[in-house]
């Protein structure tokens, strides 16, 4: 089954590459797997968990998104986290903004 990251061969169209300034939560993504992944090497194999997204989450979902939910993944598959953790982590942030 072709994943939505297979682009292999398929007409996708014009690609924007126009550079765009990240705002504050991006640039925050983007230190965060650097320093789990990098520094503390507390998880690894960031580009499988991204493409292991579920094909409609996949679509839906912003680059830096993508990073999140893989960190997410990666995250309680090291052992690190439990789902329930970070589940009640949001909803308390959600709460409070």
């Amino acid at each position: 089954m072709s994943r939505p990251h297979d682009r292999g061969g398929m007409a996708a169209g014009p690609i924007d590459t126009s550079e765009h300034d990240r705002v504050q939560w991006e640039k925050n993504t983007h230190a965060l797997m650097g320093i789990l992944s990098g520094d503390l090497k507390l998880i690894g194999g960031s580009r499988a968990a991204i493409e292991s997204i579920p094909p409609d989450a996949y679509a839906k979902f912003s680059y830096y998104e993508r990073w999140i939910a893989a960190m997410e993944s990666l995250l309680i598959e090291a052992g690190v986290l439990t789902k329930e953790e970070i589940d009640r982590k949001v909803t308390e942030m959600e709460a409070n903004s």
